[in-house]
């Protein structure tokens, strides 16, 4: 595995003051543990750091391109509405054309949904190498002058290299989706339900405490989110436990995704977890939606997966949609992080 960040480096405690208060800044920065982030420039797209990180991979384990049987791309914030991004990464990194690509659109769940899909070709179609990118630009569709949403999130991108071998043994995968609150996190236009207009970018005032935004920028009804994945996440983990009849307990990590601190504390609590065994990165790269699970990875456990490690990897958001999985690595090599 290996990730790709921008090097622009956003110290929370700094940002928008020229919009908020320092003490409401302070207040919020403290709240959800998010101390600094990093953006892209205008210039650099999703895509870029998934190709940032997968050229890194390519170089630290010396690996034949011309054996990638399978290319996806998980992301909320693709190049263009069309072609597929996946397309446009399997000739930039020069994959052949039987390579198989698309794209995968889910939010902060995807990269659990993502390798259950590849697991699944791999295993269906008797394909031996896969390449999973997954990268977001988050800090391009929240509004600044949000508050509630102006200091969580961030950008990054990784790239996984997947081997189907009979040694790896059995992964176990929970996944799930409540459409029914849907509107729990979303960009309303822009789509084609609600196409871009001039009204549509027009920046208002949506509460009496001054956040504003368009409406092609992205909301979140953060009690709600909170509510949904304290009750969902633990009864998805002990579900999962029960019927595969894993000990909870066996795992050597656990990953969740980099929601806020608050969450993720919360759910460590309950499920009784041992704190040393859960690496954190929203502290240094906020919120990175469906990157933040893998980069968590990159980031944390480096030297730390020789031999057969199992993880328990946790996933919630957009959608809503969550996942848990039990996945084992063995001899997972992760490279540094590039930054770009």
């Amino acid at each position: 595995m290996a990730a790709a960040v921008p090097s622009r480096v956003i110290d929370n405690y700094k940002y928008d003051l020229d919009i908020f208060p320092e003490e409401d800044v302070r207040k919020v920065v403290d709240k959800v543990g998010v101390y600094e982030r990093r953006f892209a420039d205008e210039n650099t797209c999703s895509s870029d750091l998934c190709f940032a990180a997968a050229e890194k991979l390519f170089e630290d384990n010396d690996i034949d391109r011309s054996k990638i049987d399978l290319l996806i791309f998980v992301s909320q914030t693709p190049d263009y509405r069309m072609p597929a991004t996946s397309y446009l990464l399997q000739d930039r990194l020069g994959l052949p054309t039987s390579c198989i690509a698309f794209d995968v659109n889910l939010g902060c769940s995807g990269f659990l949904f993502g390798l259950s899909i590849v697991y699944s070709f791999m295993e269906k179609h008797g394909l031996r190498y896969a390449l999973l990118l997954d990268g977001e630009t988050r800090s391009k569709v929240y509004s600044r002058k949000d508050r509630r949403a102006a200091f969580i999130f961030g950008d990054g991108g990784v790239a996984a290299l997947i081997e189907r071998d009979d040694k790896y043994g059995n992964s176990h995968f929970s996944m799930n989706s409540d459409g029914s609150r849907g509107e729990l996190i979303m960009i309303p236009a822009g789509g084609y339900r609600h196409m871009s207009t001039p009204e549509t970018l027009r920046k208002y005032i949506i509460d009496e405490y001054g956040n504003a935004r368009t409406d092609e920028q992205a909301f979140m009804k953060g009690a709600d989110v909170f509510n949904f994945v304290i009750v969902e996440i633990p009864k998805d983990i002990k579900r999962l436990m029960e019927t595969t009849g894993e000990d909870i307990q066996s795992m050597d990590y656990y990953v969740f995704h980099q929601a806020n601190a608050f969450i993720n504390n919360y759910i460590a609590k309950k499920m009784k977890l041992d704190n040393t065994r859960i690496p954190w990165t929203i502290q240094k790269f906020g919120n990175t939606s469906s990157v933040s699970v893998p980069l968590t990875i990159v980031s944390e456990l480096q030297g730390k997966l020789e031999g057969r490690k199992k993880l328990m990897l946790s996933a919630f958001g957009v959608g809503m949609a969550w996942a848990t999985a039990i996945v084992p690595f063995v001899d997972c090599k992760l490279s540094d992080i590039v930054e770009i």
